[in-house]
């Protein structure tokens, strides 16, 4: 690391606990949390619509940022009665992530719930993937479907509108609310399983949800009101000329329960939701709309078209409180119905909210904190809650689900399908997070992926939504969640999984999804040629990774052979990086390198949709490999050649081309914490013997990419991703290679951390005293002995025990730096 990287930590460390943050653009200050967010009480779970906040792609400079940036979850009681009094339950923000590009929502879930009821603010801009952008100003209604964190908007399903006043059947725009049904609105509040708001009508809405259905609650003034069931609200995509929704009806039948049906071609092209609606007292009279918002005749009892709308009109609406109950399904209306009658059996609004609050203080007390600041707690707490919002669940509760061959399928008894796997993103920390502390649900969705991969007909999962295969980004990481889960004996049939692992690894190439395309010519060629496909360094290196998970999984299915084919093609990685500059670099079908050769550019064409890196430029990309550090380190010169390269990705000119995606964000020289390429990027020091220079990068990064505020996380939030990598950073390790089933030592953030590991086991985390300006580990026990290694593996956690850190204000070089005290890689301990 470079003196400036260590001066600024030292800067950092030594500045009050409540210096403002300095994040913005490059060179800008932004005001202070105090100042940046009015409306978002320390605490964080009250909002307010009436402050806007500028959405933009953060740089982040290397002078002091925020130092009161780091976090906790809600605690579970301690096996110390004294312990346990000291240790205090913190509430996540569910506003942490809402602003900036965290492309996060503040509605009502359940962990891995198949319903997010959630406010809408926009459908009209990358800000709001999640359907809501924390400043908007003004809400469109509530929705029972949402993505959280991601990069492409979907989702949004049968949208309610409470209002007063005339009908209105187009929300209008954002710019001006007046125009349509969009309400402004104040007085937000959003608690796990909880939400309400006021809205400028003088309707208090209030959300709550179960597993597969949805819960309202609306206050209405005296006097008359309706409510709008809008089924063509959806994220909009001007560049698609077909019709977004092709298929769409609305039904009333003789009980007075409203169901419907749409087919979306949006990002998941054709995926279907049903849904089944009751209310707490009938509505005066329903009047429906087809297309064009055209009335149809008095009595009708539905509407079929592709934008069809329902008004539920009310003479005397502020009799009652309203409530509805919605339940939904990807299979058919009967499913909807079915999940409705199984998990709606009252009128008990609160009863709800109260069973919603209880599942998650259960879910969150995996992680209990003492230590570090108010704020830091909250981070702590709201990236955990974060982490347990997907995958969604996505099968009735009758086991039927549709399968990625677009088929009804049924999962065994006790068993469930899901959602929602963003697996680019979170098979690096999301999905090892869970094998930790949530090892059940991890071995819910292991055997789920299994089932999925044999019905599925490309193979092993990609990005699933919804039944639909989106194929999004590169590679087909779903080998590397199974394989991690059998490196770590979670129970599953994974031999089951393997001929379909086998037919993607050898066999075949999806023709339609981008995420394998060059998979011939790498195995030919060992690289995909920069003059063949797009994105081919990533993706070189990304299917190099596929096949060293697939290969453990080969062998756990007894196919040796195939596991040493694997295991060989694996090293692919090194034809992409030219060792002569130590770089990730084009490279042509003839063998010949890119000659103008920029690290800080995206690709050898102008044209941006043809980089030759996923998300990434070639200074990010030489960092891409996870699990042959070591071969990596050979090939770019050795230990010291590969820490001064280190040193200089942090210490880099902040610079991008113009044509980079907002994905590249939170720079720190050229390494970007805001997307997910080289996330694992600061614990490669302790592969060369300098585990202090990760301290003080990861400790660091703690501090300034995340914040207790909408802004609070730097970039997307990817299903979880970047909020797993906090929540591991700040207990003090990461997984660097998931699949070696091994966790790198970085800086604990916090004074103490109870985790609970299954099978009724506590593991205790300990830093003494740890303080701002004490981020480098002088020494390490575990279970009372000492611990030289720089790292620790997933069996030892798991057994529980006390995992202790002695904390300094100074590096202590002699920590980690033996070769035998060194991470494992590509499945060997160095020596």
């Amino acid at each position: 690391m470079g003196r400036d990287v260590v001066e600024t930590l030292a800067a950092i460390a030594s500045a009050p606990a409540d210096a403002g943050a300095q994040v913005g653009d490059a060179g800008e200050e932004s005001p202070r949390l105090s100042q940046l967010d009015p409306g978002v009480r320390r605490g964080g779970i009250v909002g307010t619509g009436t402050a806007p906040l500028t959405a933009h792609r953060l740089q982040l400079n290397r002078r002091t940022l925020l130092a009161t940036a780091a976090s906790t979850a809600l605690a579970a009681p301690l096996p110390l009665a004294a312990a346990a009094a000291r240790t205090q339950r913190t509430a996540p923000n569910l506003f942490v992530g809402t602003g900036g590009d965290g492309h996060t929502y503040p509605g009502a879930t359940l962990p891995f719930g198949m319903v997010q009821l959630s406010p809408d603010t926009d459908v009209e801009r990358w800000d709001t993937c999640s359907g809501y952008h924390h400043g908007d100003g003004s809400i469109m209604g509530f929705s029972h479907t949402h993505l959280s964190g991601t990069g492409i908007g979907d989702m949004l399903d049968v949208l309610l509108v409470p209002t007063r006043g005339p009908v209105k059947l187009t929300p209008g725009p954002l710019a001006d609310p007046d125009a349509g049904y969009r309400q402004r609105y104040s007085d937000e509040l959003a608690e796990p399983g909880y939400y309400r708001v006021k809205l400028e009508s003088g309707v208090l809405a209030e959300l709550t949800v179960t597993e597969r259905t949805g819960w309202h609650r609306y206050t209405f003034p005296k006097g008359a009101a309706h409510v709008l069931v809008d089924l063509s609200h959806l994220v909009l995509d001007k560049s698609d000329a077909k019709p977004l929704i092709d298929e769409a009806s609305l039904a009333l039948d003789a009980g007075g329960t409203l169901t419907g049906s749409r087919r979306v071609h949006r990002w998941a092209k054709g995926r279907r939701i049903h849904f089944a609606l009751q209310l707490s007292r009938q509505p005066d009279r329903v009047t429906f709309y087809g297309d064009d918002d055209k009335e149809q005749p008095a009595g009708a009892s539905g509407v079929q078209g592709k934008r069809v709308k329902a008004v539920l009109h009310f003479d005397e609406a502020g009799d009652a409180p309203l409530l509805a109950r919605c339940g939904i399904s990807a299979v058919d209306v009967a499913g909807a119905r079915a999940n409705l009658a199984a998990e709606a059996r009252g009128w008990d609004f609160d009863a709800v909210r109260r069973a919603a609050a209880r599942r998650w203080a259960e879910q969150l007390g995996a992680i209990a904190v003492e230590g570090g600041s108010a704020d830091q707690r909250v981070i702590m707490a709201s990236a955990l809650y974060h982490a347990m919002v997907a995958p969604t669940l996505f099968s009735d509760v009758d086991g039927r689900y549709i399968g990625l061959d677009r088929k009804p399928q049924r999962v065994p008894a006790g068993e469930r399908a899901f959602s929602t796997y963003s697996l680019w993103d979170t098979y690096r920390a999301l999905h090892p997070l869970l094998t930790l502390v949530a090892p059940d649900q991890a071995g819910a969705l292991v055997r789920d992926l299994v089932r999925q991969t044999q019905q599925s007909p490309y193979g092993p999962l990609v990005w699933p939504l919804q039944g639909v295969e989106t194929g999004t980004m590169m590679g087909w990481h779903g080998v590397s969640v199974l394989a991690e889960a059998q490196a770590k004996g979670i129970p599953a049939d994974y031999a089951a999984a393997w001929p379909a692992i086998r037919k993607r690894s050898f066999d075949f190439a999806a023709p339609d999804l981008d995420n394998s395309k060059g998979r011939d010519l790498y195995d030919a060629k060992g690289y995909v040629p920069a003059d063949a496909w797009f994105e081919s360094v990533s993706r070189t290196q990304e299917y190099a990774y596929d096949d060293w998970a697939s290969s453990h999984l080969a062998r756990a299915a007894g196919q040796s052979a195939d596991a040493e084919r694997l295991a060989k093609r694996s090293g692919n990685w090194r034809n992409v990086i030219d060792s002569s500059i130590g770089f990730a670099r084009p490279r042509f079908a003839d063998g010949s390198w890119w000659k103008d050769y920029d690290p800080i550019q995206l690709g050898h064409m102008p044209k941006p949709w043809w980089r030759d890196y996923t998300e990434a430029n070639g200074w990010q990309a030489t960092f891409l490999n996870q699990h042959d550090v070591y071969g990596l380190i050979r090939h770019i010169g050795g230990d010291q050649a590969f820490e001064a390269k280190l040193d200089a990705l942090f210490n880099a000119p902040s610079t991008l081309p113009a044509n980079a995606p907002p994905d590249i964000a939170g720079l720190v020289g050229q390494y970007a914490h805001g997307n997910e390429p080289d996330q694992h990027a600061p614990y490669l020091y302790a592969y060369v013997g300098a585990p202090w220079k990760t301290q003080a990068m990861v400790r660091r990064l703690c501090v300034e990419m995340y914040q207790n505020a909408p802004k609070g996380v730097i970039g997307n939030d990817d299903c979880g991703q970047m909020s797993a990598w906090f929540v591991f950073s700040a207990l003090g390790f990461y997984p660097v290679d998931p699949v070696e089933a091994a966790y790198v030592f970085g800086s604990p953030l916090f004074e103490r951390a109870t985790l609970r590991v299954g099978g009724g086991k506590r593991l205790v985390i300990e830093a003494p005293g740890n303080r701002a300006d004490t981020p480098y580990v002088a020494a390490v026990t575990w279970n009372g002995r000492p611990w030289t290694k720089s790292w620790i593996s997933h069996a030892e956690l798991v057994e529980g025990g006390t995992l202790r850190f002695t904390m300094s204000a100074t590096p202590v070089p002699g920590f980690g730096r033996a070769m035998a005290d060194r991470p494992p890689s590509f499945g060997r301990v160095p020596s």
